[in-house]
C-alpha cells in the first residue's frame, strides 16, 4: 500500500505519536513452542480508540499506550536519529543459493524469532534445502521490525513479507519479562517531526519506552531498561494454536 492510499497514518510529534484513522489497536505477545523458542504471535485484547490518537512515546505515561502528557516534565529526549533511506540501502545482504535476506541491524527489536531453529542467516545460506528455506521465511517473516526481509530467488527476488492488514500491535514479551514497541502492520506510514516521511514499510517498531537510540524506531532498549505496562503481567508466553503472522509460501 502507497502513503497516499493508506487511512491510517502516524506522525512523531515532540511529544506524543500522533495517529489519524481508523485503526485497530491490539496487544500482540511473543509467543513460544514447545521447546522455548519465539515462534508465534498470539493475539491479546484489542483496545478502543477514536481517531485521532495519542500514544505514548516517551514511556513515562499512567495510562499506557495513551498519551498523558508525562512527557512534558520526564525530561526524556525525543530527538530522531533513525535513517531515513529505504530498508534496501542500509541493508547487509546476506546471499544463498536459492533465497537472500537484507539486514538492517538498527532496527532490531531483540523479538528472537531470528534464532528459533537455528538462525536465519545460515538458513538462507543453506536455501538448497528445504527445511532450512522454510526456517528462512518462517523467522525473517516474523520479525515484527522488519530487521530481515527474506526474497526468493527462484520468483526473481520476490519479497517473502506477510499479507498484514493495518494495524497498531501494542508488543508483550511475558519470556523477558518487558513490554516491546508498537509494531505498525500493513504498510502504515510514518512521517516524522519535521515533516519528512520515513519510507513506508510493510512491518516497523516503534519506540514507547523513550530509550531508544535509533528513535522514532524501537532497537530493543526496553529490555535494558526493564520497560512494562500495565498489561504485561496478563500474558504469558504460552502459545495458543494461532499465530497472527501467517508465514509467505516458498
Amino acid at each position: 500500500m502507497s502513503e497516499s492510499d493508506s487511512p491510517v497514518r502516524v506522525e512523531v510529534t515532540s511529544g506524543p505519536y500522533l495517529v489519524t484513522g481508523d485503526v485497530t489497536l491490539e496487544y500482540q505477545v511473543i509467543a513460544q513452542d514447545a521447546e522455548g523458542a519465539s515462534w508465534t504471535w498470539k493475539r491479546g485484547e484489542q483496545v478502543r480508540a477514536t481517531s485521532p490518537v495519542f500514544l505514548c512515546r516517551c514511556g513515562h505515561s499512567r495510562n499506557k499506550p495513551f498519551c498523558d502528557d508525562s512527557h512534558l516534565t520526564a525530561g526524556v529526549d525525543g530527538t530522531e536519529t533513525a535513517s531515513r533511506a529505504p530498508h534496501r540501502d542500509q541493508a547487509a545482504m546476506i546471499e544463498g543459493p536459492t533465497m537472500s535476506m537484507a539486514d538492517v541491524r538498527p532496527l532490531c527489536v531483540l523479538a528472537r524469532f531470528c534464532d528459533g531453529h537455528g538462525d536465519a542467516w545460515a538458513a538462507v545460506e543453506g536455501s538448497d534445502d528445504p527445511a532450512s528455506r522454510a526456517i528462512a521465511a518462517h523467522e525473517a517473516s516474523h520479525c515484527p521490525a522488519g530487521r530481515l526481509v527474506a526474497y526468493d530467488k527462484t520468483a526473481g527476488g520476490t519479497a517473502l513479507e506477510p499479507e498484514l492488514e493495518q494495524a497498531i500491535g501494542i508488543i508483550e514479551d511475558p519470556a523477558a519479562g518487558v513490554s516491546g514497541g508498537l509494531w505498525l502492520r500493513g504498510g502504515i506510514p510514518v512521517t516524522s517531526a519535521d515533516g519528512t516521511p520515513y519510507p513506508v514499510r510493510n512491518r516497523m517498531v516503534l519506540c514507547r519506552c523513550g530509550s531508544s537510540r535509533n528513535k522514532p524506531f524501537c532497537d530493543g532498549s526496553h529490555k535494558r531498561a526493564k520497560f512494562s505496562d500495565d498489561q504485561l503481567a496478563s500474558y504469558d508466553a504460552t502459545a495458543d494454536g494461532t499465530d497472527s503472522v501467517t508465514t509467505p509460501g516458498i
